[in-house]
């Protein structure tokens, strides 16, 4: 996943929640991971936008939400780097 990328993904994990969810609606969470490592943060609110965009430069953890069905998924990369989790947010 290199297209547009602004930031290294690291090791990728998904909850199992997060995985059923996401085949219950027939989706992979491949668009999402490129979707959340080009920028677009999805439905979080300004300020979090804000938040993520800032932390491209100073190495914050970044935090995508994004709406699938009626409910949401999470992408949550660490201020390292070294890994990106997909979440549900009731598994935060």
């Amino acid at each position: 996943m290199t297209t547009n990328s602004l930031f290294p993904l690291g090791h990728i994990s998904a909850t199992p929640n997060a995985l059923a969810y996401l085949a219950q609606h027939n989706l992979t969470p491949i668009p999402f991971l490129r979707r959340h490592q080009q920028g677009d943060w999805g439905c979080v609110p300004a300020e979090d936008a804000n938040a993520n965009n800032e932390a491209l430069h100073n190495e914050g953890r970044l935090l995508s939400s994004y709406t699938v069905g009626d409910g949401k998924v999470w992408l949550i990369t660490e201020a390292d780097r070294s890994a990106t989790t997909l979440l549900l947010p009731d598994d935060y």
